[in-house]
């Protein structure tokens, strides 16, 4: 368990607590407003020379947005935090402060599809060159980091849930002078804290786990007040990814129920893989969940894996046959959801996206909700049995 953080306890749970809300109420107000205005002349001076730090229109700051951001530097153990309308904005702000045309990043494979597309296209469009290395193979990382500019981790990465020793390529990486970035989607801060292992800068598809019920689209990053604040002064105001107020109201909700949902997907993920992982039909279930042993730095797992079916099942007939987990993307949220590879692999994306992404054609990306483990099990039982092909 991390230390400090107890799912169970929430008396060690601080973020979920305000002391100072407005008009003493229990759920912070949202700050629905376009601009702040200023009592005096010398006030907007003052501001406006950075002598003085306020609200002065919410695309910058804004007191709703503030809050959900102290929130989350406060779980990941980072000095500030910035929130955005999405991961993707995130991502793109984070990478694009760091990097210039003809500088070079380093990536572990099989990352999230849209951020190897953007690696591919508008990097690549800035004359930026992504090196792709396997993340488990600290050589071939050293290998690869001299001159890096940025390297950037997933772990456990996307779909085939593949966990590394963030510690031992967080080392790397400053040894080499290249800023840590990592998406900690799938552990959250409650299974994971990069910072504590020596990464520069966390993100997360706010989307997922933090807001936890599947309406609201956003992202965050978290690192040191000097990272941020560079990410603060040369992204957001120009690419304008902000965060609205409400859907920061939406996640503060969300952070506040984040240690008990993280467990019961836990357990529930857990429970459905080493099922699927007994049945004749399926060649292989990715969660690092089932190895002998979580890296160093990990301390649990999340609902989100994927299986990978052998020949003789008909995967758009167990699809259809589904009844409580949804054909659908993102996760997350209370619902489950199956993703098949298939119909990834046919979405437009570069040549090679398979290799990239680490796709099975056969595979199976599941989100395991909280619908209850016996009744979705049923559920996926029943839909394998109806697809088995003669």
């Amino acid at each position: 368990m991390i230390t400090g953080i107890d799912p169970f306890d929430h008396a060690s749970f601080v973020v979920a607590h305000d002391e100072t809300n407005a008009f003493e109420a229990v759920v912070p107000p949202i700050v629905q407003t376009s601009l702040f205005t200023f009592e005096t002349y010398d006030e907007m001076v003052a501001t406006y020379r950075g002598e003085k730090t306020r609200p002065v229109y919410s695309r910058g700051l804004n007191p709703t947005v503030r809050h959900f951001e102290d929130m989350l530097a406060k779980l990941e153990g980072g000095e500030d935090a910035l929130a955005f309308g999405s991961g993707m904005a995130a991502i793109s702000s984070t990478v694009i402060t760091f990097i210039e045309p003809g500088d070079r990043i380093v990536a572990v494979k099989h990352l999230y599809p849209d951020a190897f597309r953007l690696f591919g296209t508008l990097l690549k469009r800035m004359k930026v060159d992504v090196t792709y290395v396997d993340g488990t193979d600290l050589e071939a990382v050293e290998k690869a980091m001299p001159g890096a500019k940025l390297f950037y981790m997933e772990s456990p990465t996307s779909w085939i849930m593949e966990p590394h020793d963030v510690a031992a390529l967080s080392v790397i990486a400053k040894k080499h002078g290249a800023v840590s970035v990592i998406d900690n989607s799938w552990a959250s801060p409650i299974f994971q804290r990069p910072l504590s292992l020596g990464v520069d800068l966390v993100l997360h598809s706010a989307s997922k786990y933090l807001g936890g019920h599947s309406d609201v689209v956003a992202g965050v990053v978290t690192g040191s007040k000097d990272l941020i604040d560079r990410i603060r002064g040369e992204a957001l105001p120009y690419l304008g990814g902000k965060m609205s107020p409400f859907d920061a109201w939406l996640l503060i909700r969300g952070l506040r129920t984040l240690p008990i949902r993280m467990k019961a997907h836990e357990a529930a993920g857990l429970d459905i893989a080493r099922r699927l992982q007994a049945r004749p039909e399926v060649e292989k279930v990715n969660h690092p969940g089932l190895a002998n042993q979580l890296p160093p730095g990990l301390s649990g797992t999340s609902g989100l894996f994927s299986f990978v079916f052998r020949e003789g099942v008909d995967i758009r007939a167990f699809a259809d046959k589904l009844q409580l987990f949804k054909l659908g993307v993102s996760w997350g949220g209370h619902e489950s959801l199956i993703v098949p590879g298939q119909v990834v692999l046919q979405q437009k994306a570069q040549p090679n996206s398979a290799h990239a992404f680490g796709m099975h054609p056969r595979s199976v990306r599941l989100h395991v909700g909280l619908e209850g483990t016996e009744a979705l099990w049923r559920d996926l039982e029943e839909a394998i049995d109806a697809a088995r092909q003669p």
